[in-house]
């Protein structure tokens, strides 16, 4: 009961995902109960987490960690997943979709990215990252009547395959050379002695794995096509809860495991931060799907992460962790205005043409939409600047000046293609009104990432840094 106590939100959405799938198989098709009876446990487990003990040290054998750092990522990926599930109500074709299964594997996936950032074992490790995994392939698929859709989870799986035999092979060298699968015991071998070609090569193969979940440059290919494929609410859910889950495996990973060799992991973070950020702003100018581009705009996103990864040490951990939190919000916000994008007959609408002239059709959409624009720009005085400025310094007191020059020059190079959709907003002719949708809770939603990531999110400056403090303190 011990072990149980820390990981009682795991516990809540495990009971929750088996109720609610027997549930779904009696309910009436197209029933929405199973919708906001998933949100209400994915509350639940937030409630949870704060009253769960986050000072029990690591449990299961050393497998499994219930603290602060944990715990913040299990909050943002418990609201990521919450307003996912309130994405697709309504959305999908209750004639022809059961969408009673997609909370159940929404749940399913939460809980595999909530053992991701708790995970201190290889093992645990792999585990929470199948879990998440195979409900993500399901996901991604689950308009089974829509050719992209089963595309999209194809393509998924196959490579989401091929990097977990990357990673496994990874693993497997790392328990090889160092004899351990802890995190405390390959930090000890790492520190121990000399660091050989065979520890230096598991070290490669485990971050490649994960740089594949994190959609990090070169393993982001699956990226544009998966998020262009799947169900715009199941895009929103892969774009915030999961990548942020696997984008804080690699920190602990790097930080606890790998902590001895940071020389060694800090040259491939360095490429990949500043190649995913190079890549995620040039490869997004000739988009012309909304959902592509937010897919450019995610990687070029997780360079920035990677950026305060680089740093390295407490400092570097807290800037990820900020970043990762305002990330979500103005992730979010500009999935939920994409949602927004149907023709007169209800269909989505996913072209960057369409959204012409929305600034006098819908202007309080087409508000809502540019001010997440420019905050996933990074540009302010909006919310949006702050996490950047923090990598930024986290890199300059580690003394990577020049990447964090480089990052910041790239930022206006990544600028273009978020003022390109402004532009087309406010300065083009319009080309038809957008069907009005009446989701009020989206709606509330919407109003509330705006708020966020307007002036006034730099309020939340100091509560969210001090989470974020306390949350990296373990390093």
């Amino acid at each position: 009961m011990g072990n149980l106590a820390p990981i009682l939100p795991e516990v809540i959405l495990g009971i929750a995902a088996i109720f609610l799938m027997l549930f779904a198989a009696f309910a009436r098709r197209g029933s929405s109960a199973t919708h906001w009876l998933a949100v209400l446990a994915l509350l639940g487990a937030c409630v949870a987490l704060a009253g769960a003990p986050q000072e029990s040290g690591r449990i299961f054998g050393g497998m499994f960690a219930a603290d602060g750092f944990a715990a913040f990522g299990k909050l943002i990926i418990f609201l990521s997943a919450a307003v996912a599930v309130i994405m697709a109500h309504g959305w999908f074709d209750r004639e022809f979709e059961h969408s009673g299964e997609y909370p159940v594997l929404i749940l399913l996936s939460a809980i595999g990215a909530s053992v991701m950032v708790s995970a201190t074992d290889l093992m645990m490790l792999y585990i929470g990252l199948e879990l998440q995994s195979l409900s993500a392939y399901v996901l991604a698929s689950y308009r089974r009547h829509d050719a992209r859709s089963a595309e999209a989870g194809l393509k998924y799986f196959v490579l989401g395959g091929l990097a977990s035999g990357i990673l496994l092979y990874g693993i497997s060298l790392l328990y090889g050379f160092t004899g351990a699968t802890s995190f405390t015991g390959i930090s000890a071998a790492f520190a121990g002695g000399s660091i050989g070609f065979g520890l230096i090569a598991g070290l490669a193969f485990t971050l490649a794995g994960i740089a594949f979940k994190i959609a990090a440059v070169p393993f982001h290919m699956w990226t544009p096509d998966v998020y262009e494929g799947a169900p715009t609410p199941v895009t929103a859910f892969f774009a915030s809860g999961p990548k942020i889950a696997a984008v804080l495996l690699g920190t602990r990973v790097c930080l606890d495991a790998l902590g001895p060799a940071t020389d060694q992991w800090r040259q491939i973070v360095i490429f990949a931060a500043l190649a995913s950020i190079v890549l995620g702003a040039v490869a997004a100018y000739g988009q012309t799907n909304i959902k592509r581009l937010l897919a450019y705009s995610s990687i070029n996103n997780v360079g920035f992460a990677l950026v305060g990864l680089a740093a390295g040490g407490q400092g570097g951990a807290q800037a990820v962790l900020f970043y990762s939190a305002v990330y979500v919000v103005m992730t979010l916000g500009a999935f939920l205005c994409v949602l927004r994008m149907r023709d007169a007959d209800g269909r989505p609408m996913e072209s960057l043409s369409s959204l012409s002239g929305l600034s006098q059709t819908q202007p309080l959409l087409a508000l809502a939409l540019a001010m997440f624009m420019f905050s996933l720009a990074g540009i302010p005085p909006l919310f949006g600047f702050w996490p950047k400025l923090m990598v930024f310094n986290a890199a300059v007191d580690a003394g990577l000046l020049p990447l964090a020059i480089a990052a910041a020059v790239l930022t206006v190079v990544g600028a273009y293609y978020y003022l390109k959709i402004v532009k087309i907003m406010y300065f083009d002719e319009p080309t038809g009104a957008f069907q009005r949708v009446r989701e009020p809770v989206q709606t509330a939603l919407i109003v509330a990432c705006a708020l966020f990531v307007s002036p006034l999110g730099y309020l939340l400056i100091n509560p969210i840094g001090r989470l974020a403090a306390n949350a990296a303190s373990i390093f």
